[in-house]
This record gives C-alpha cells, structure tokens and sequence, in this order.
C-alpha cells in the first residue's frame, strides 16, 4: 500500500505530465495539523485546470483519496483553486496568484520534495 508521500510524488508528476508549470511540493507535515503536503501548480487556463483536475479525481479513486473540497467550476476571474484530498492539498494557480501568493516562501519552513524519484 501507497504511503501518503509516495501519492503526493505521484499527483505531483501527473500535474506535471498535465502540463502543470512549474510544479512543486512540499512537505509540510510538521508545520500543521490539517494536512501534510501541498502541490503547487501554474496552469494557463480555465480548461486546464478542470482537466488537471480530472487527473487528480481519477487518481483518487484508484489510490483511496478522497476529494474534500474543490471549486469545481474557474471563472475567468478565478486565479486560485484547489483540491483537498486530505493529507495533500493541490494548489492549480495562475502566473500571476502564483507571483502574489507565494506560497512556497510563505510554507519555507516545510521541505521541499524532489518528485521524480518515485
């Protein structure tokens, strides 16, 4: 059975595989209580992002993850989405949320993990 790190690399290069730029992860397990790992994705479009997000759905239900939470439907005007499965929270961002949410400077505390050793 998957451990939730070795999902987390597996989401996180089926994000990248999506055409996801940029994408990164990070562990975050010792900074909270709510989830262990986040991946964070640049994508380019409202159709990107609903088919990155269908690659995460259809990850889940082959791999016992269950989506909690997820704004189903980007508006034009939508810059920042997410998925929640739990112990990994996927991140589907535009260029410009990216630059001005900064997430990985604001979870710098948490590690960030190479995902191509799988």
């Amino acid at each position: 059975m998957k451990n939730a790190e070795q999902k987390a690399k597996e989401l996180a290069l089926l994000m990248e595989d999506g055409k996801g730029k940029d994408v990164a992860l990070l562990d975050i397990s010792q900074l909270n209580s709510w989830t262990d790992y986040f991946i964070i994705v640049t994508i380019s479009s409202s159709a990107h992002w609903q088919g990155l997000y269908k690659q995460a759905k259809d990850y889940a239900k082959g791999n016992d993850l269950e989506i909690r939470l997820t704004n189903r439907k980007m508006s034009d005007g939508d810059d920042w989405n997410l998925i929640d499965l739990g112990t990994i929270v996927i991140h589907l961002m535009s260029e410009n949320a990216r630059d001005f949410y900064d997430l990985e400077k604001l979870w710098h505390a948490g590690n960030l993990i190479d995902f191509h050793s799988v």
